[in-house]
């Protein structure tokens, strides 16, 4: 089975940053904990991902530590 790739957007002018599982959106995330609850309702299991491991996740405009204006 091919993992699913997994994006996350720049911040949004709110600091939410939309996440993408394969093909769709799941959500948008406020901060890493959003992340991983998105991931898990996508049927990922949240034990399993490391958020700072670029091969599970593809990050833009910044890491897992970037949420832009709630940072």
């Amino acid at each position: 089975m091919e993992a699913l790739r997994v994006i996350v957007d720049p911040p949004a002018a709110d600091g939410g940053r939309r996440v993408w599982v394969g093909h769709e959106t799941v959500g948008l995330a406020y901060c890493r904990a959003d992340v991983l609850d998105f991931l898990r309702r996508a049927g990922l299991d949240p034990e399993r991902v490391r958020l700072e491991d670029a091969e599970q996740i593809e990050w833009h405009g910044g890491g897992p530590g970037s949420w832009g204006a709630r940072e």
